[in-house]
C-alpha cells in the first residue's frame, strides 16, 4: 500500500500536530512503490479533484484511468444530490465509495451507476478518542470571550459547556445555534458555548462576525445579560484535541448537512451527549439511544456557490432551545446516551471493523478482476 498527498493542499501545522506513530506510518507508506497493473487507486477527494482535475492539484488517479487495475473514488455530498458533471466523472470510476446510506441514495438518484456505489462507512480511533486518558483544558485560556461575561454567580464557576467544532460557513448553521442559545439562556444560567472555528473562504474575524449577527437580529439582551459565547480560532494539533472534548458538558452542531460529521463521532468517542441535525451524513449513526438528534423544520435552497440550486436542512431553532435546555438539565441521561455514543463508535465503527469491510469489497474486486 502506498499513499500521497492529493486534492487539498498540506497542511504543515496539521501534520506537525499528528501522533507520531500516525506521522511514522505515514511517511513509510509514501515511500512504498507499487506496481501499477496491481494496483488499485482509491482517490480520496470531491470528483472535481479527479483526473483530469477541475483545479490546480495533483491528479488522482495520476496517468488517467488506464493501467491500473481498479480506480476507486472516494467521495461524499453534503446536499440532496449531486451536479451533474461530479455525475460524470463517478461514472468514470470503476467504483465510488460512500460513507452512509444516505449518499448512496442520493449518488444513485443523480444518475451515478447504481452497480458502482458502494457503502464504505468512516472509522474514528476510539483508542485515541477515549475520555480515560486525558484530562481537561482550561477553556477560558483556549478561547476569545466575545459576547457576554463572566458571572460572579457561583452557578458559573464551573459552567455548563456547550462545545461545537465546525469550519466557519453557512452550511454548519453557526447563526442558528447562536440564536437558540441567546435566546434559552442568559448570562445568570451558569452555561458557556465554545465555538472551535477556522476561516472557509472568508476572513478570521469570528467576533466582529458574531457581534454583527446579533445588532442585525431581532435578538433581545436579557435583563441579566447575554450568556457568554467564547470562540477558540487558534491552531490546536491533532494531539490535543481529546483534551477540547474532554472540557465539554455537550456537543451541538445544528449543521444544514454533513457529508459523515468527523468531530461528530470524535466527540461521540469521547463519550459526549451529541445534539446534531438529524439529516445527511449523520443519520448514519445518530440514535435516540446514543445522541440527541436535532429534527429538521423543512428543507431550504442552497443560495450561493458550485451547488446553488441544491436543498439542504434547516434545523429547528426551537427544538435546539429545548434540547440544549434538556442537556443542560438532565446530566444523568446526558452521560447515558454519551457513554452509549461511545459503546457504538466502537462497535460499529472503529478503525478494525471498517478495514475488514474494506479488505472484503477489495476481496471481491480481485475475484471479479482474476
Amino acid at each position: 500500500m502506498s499513499i500521497d498527498q492529493h486534492g487539498d493542499l498540506g497542511n504543515v501545522e496539521f501534520w506537525q500536530g499528528l501522533p507520531e506513530d500516525v506521522k511514522n506510518l505515514a511517511i513509510e507508506l509514501h515511500q512504498t512503490k507499487c506496481r501499477l497493473n496491481e494496483t488499485i487507486v482509491v482517490c480520496h477527494s470531491e470528483p472535481g479533484a479527479w483526473f483530469p482535475p477541475l483545479f490546480e492539484t495533483l491528479p488522482c488517479p495520476e496517468m488517467g484511468y488506464r493501467g491500473y487495475r481498479i480506480v476507486i473514488g472516494r467521495t461524499m455530498f453534503e446536499t440532496d444530490r449531486v451536479n451533474a458533471i461530479h455525475v460524470e466523472r463517478c461514472n468514470r470510476m470503476d467504483y465510488v465509495w460512500v460513507p452512509t446510506d444516505f449518499h448512496v441514495n442520493t449518488f444513485v438518484q443523480s444518475g451515478v451507476d447504481p452497480n458502482k456505489v458502494v457503502k464504505i462507512v468512516q472509522p474514528v480511533d476510539w483508542k485515541f478518542f477515549d475520555p480515560v486518558k486525558y484530562k481537561p483544558f482550561h477553556l477560558p485560556s483556549k478561547g476569545t470571550l466575545v459576547l457576554g461575561s463572566r458571572s460572579a454567580n457561583s452557578k458559573t464557576d464551573s459552567p455548563f459547556v456547550f462545545l461545537s467544532v465546525f469550519k466557519w460557513e453557512h452550511r454548519k448553521g453557526w447563526d442558528v445555534l447562536l440564536r437558540s442559545y441567546l435566546k434559552e439562556f442568559s448570562k445568570v444560567d451558569g452555561v458557556a458555548l465554545y465555538l472551535l472555528t477556522n476561516p472557509y473562504y472568508t476572513d478570521s474575524d469570528f467576533g466582529n462576525k458574531i457581534l454583527e449577527f446579533v445588532e442585525g437580529s431581532d435578538l433581545e439582551k436579557p435583563v441579566q445579560g447575554w450568556a457568554p459565547v467564547y470562540v477558540i480560532d487558534n491552531h490546536i494539533a491533532q494531539i490535543d484535541f481529546p483534551r477540547i472534548y474532554k472540557s465539554a458538558d455537550a456537543f451541538v452542531l445544528p449543521s444544514r448537512g454533513e457529508g459523515w460529521g468527523r468531530p461528530i463521532v470524535e466527540a461521540m468517542a469521547m463519550s459526549l451527549p451529541v445534539i446534531v441535525t438529524n439529516w445527511s451524513g449523520p443519520t448514519e449513526y445518530l440514535t435516540e439511544e446514543n445522541s440527541y438528534p436535532l429534527p429538521v423544520d423543512r428543507m431550504s435552497e442552497v443560495m450561493e456557490g458550485p451547488f446553488k440550486g441544491h436543498l439542504w436542512a434547516e434545523p429547528s431553532g426551537d427544538k435546539l432551545q429545548i434540547l440544549m435546555r434538556h442537556v443542560m438539565s438532565n446530566p444523568e441521561e446526558a452521560k447515558a446516551k454519551g457513554h452509549q455514543a461511545r459503546e457504538d463508535m466502537i462497535n460499529k465503527f472503529s478503525p478494525d471493523i471498517v478495514a475488514a469491510i474494506v479488505r472484503d469489497h477489495v476481496q471481491q474486486i480481485f475475484e471479479k478482476t482474476l
